[in-house]
């Protein structure tokens, strides 16, 4: 892969502003070629080797070597980040919408504000939102930002939506183990013996200030995909509308299946699988995963 972090192209001629999001918020390719987003990779490292996030790495990988060695992830590095700067600048763009997964579980937040600091001394206007999410459940927000960028909002005016729209998001994950949540520090030991004791699949969410808890617990895969479901049209019947998005890592064929029920459950949604979520994530929860995020508005 092209060693240097790609700068997306698109010049500053029919866009106001640019947006930065981290790699974990884990934006589709197609939304990356048609609005200006960009994208800062977290980092995964072996003990002879550090990667970064969906650049020299792809998930497929990350879950061939499991069963080798587990790796570790972290933050960007602060050249990572100047050089996405830079290129935002090169760009023709000196305003940024910058959204980043929960500062709870990720550093990464507050790397762009030291960052950015130091750009507002070049006239770069940046504005830091910390979804105090994970995932695709953060990078609704950044889709939602570049959908008020098409509309023509301009900045301020998309600021002010996306701090109402805050908390209007949410994602379910289902895991096959806890084991490597446990492994990475980020879930207590003892939940993650009670699902390997007992057969029991939980499903895991962000609370109110983005950290890791579990909303649900069910016995078997199918069981648990059905009570994230539930959690998924209880949350949507908080707005008028929803749009809902499906991951998963490694193989997972239920994927259509889940979206039409989704479909029959909640009326006038709209449904897109995604696909893999990022290899930083995939590290942290293992293969097998299924996650449904819901974004909801008035």
């Amino acid at each position: 892969m092209d060693s240097k972090i790609q700068s997306n192209n698109l010049k500053n001629k029919n866009y106001g502003f640019a947006i930065l999001v981290d790699s974990c918020c884990d934006v589709p390719e197609e939304y990356l070629e048609k609005y200006p987003i960009y994208v800062l990779p977290l980092r995964i490292n072996y003990k002879g080797q550090s990667y970064r996030d969906r650049i020299d790495i792809s998930p497929e990988e990350i879950y061939e070597k499991l069963s080798v060695e587990i790796p570790t992830t972290s933050l960007p590095e602060y050249a990572d980040a100047k050089e996405v700067f830079n290129n935002i600048i090169e760009d023709g763009y000196d305003k940024i919408i910058s959204i980043s997964i929960s500062s709870n579980l990720s550093g990464t937040f507050n790397l762009v504000r030291l960052v950015s600091d130091e750009f507002k001394e070049k006239g770069i206007k940046t504005y830091l939102f910390d979804t105090k999410n994970i995932a695709i459940a953060s990078g609704m927000y950044a889709i939602s930002v570049a959908n008020h960028l098409e509309e023509g909002k301009d900045y301020e005016e998309t600021i002010q939506l996306l701090e109402a729209e805050y908390g209007n998001s949410k994602v379910f994950f289902c895991v096959e183990t806890l084991e490597y949540l446990r492994k990475g520090g980020r879930i207590g030991r003892v939940a993650s013996m009670l699902g390997s004791a007992l057969g029991i699949k939980p499903i895991i969410t962000c609370d109110k200030d983005g950290i890791y808890c579990i909303a649900g617990k069910e016995r078997g895969s199918k069981r648990c995909i059905n009570k994230a479901v539930a959690l998924v049209k209880e949350f949507a019947s908080r707005g008028k509308k929803a749009e809902i998005a499906i991951m998963c890592s490694g193989n997972r064929i239920e994927l259509p299946d889940i979206k039409d029920k989704l479909e029959e459950l909640i009326p006038d949604c709209i449904v897109k699988i995604m696909g893999q979520i990022s290899p930083v994530l995939g590290v942290h929860v293992g293969p097998g995963l299924i996650g449904i995020a819901v974004f909801v508005t008035e």
